[in-house]
């Protein structure tokens, strides 16, 4: 089970599916309270391939938001 807390400091990034492995995009870098409401105004298709970084954790958005 992921704990964590509404201010600790996170990066949004999103992973596109390019040839090569794709490029990862930073959207944001700050508190994860803000990094979840961003996330949420993305398209469906923009949220496939977002991902949350903590200071020791990688999660894909779409397995964030349905645990």
């Amino acid at each position: 089970m992921r704990t964590t807390y509404g201010e600790a400091t996170v990066r949004l990034y999103h992973l596109d599916g390019g040839a090569e492995g794709g490029a990862a995009t930073t959207l944001f870098y700050g508190p994860l309270s803000e990094a979840m409401a961003l996330a949420a105004r993305q398209s469906e298709d923009v949220q496939d391939g977002l991902f949350i970084a903590t200071d020791n954790d990688v999660i894909a958005w779409l397995d964030l938001v349905e645990e």
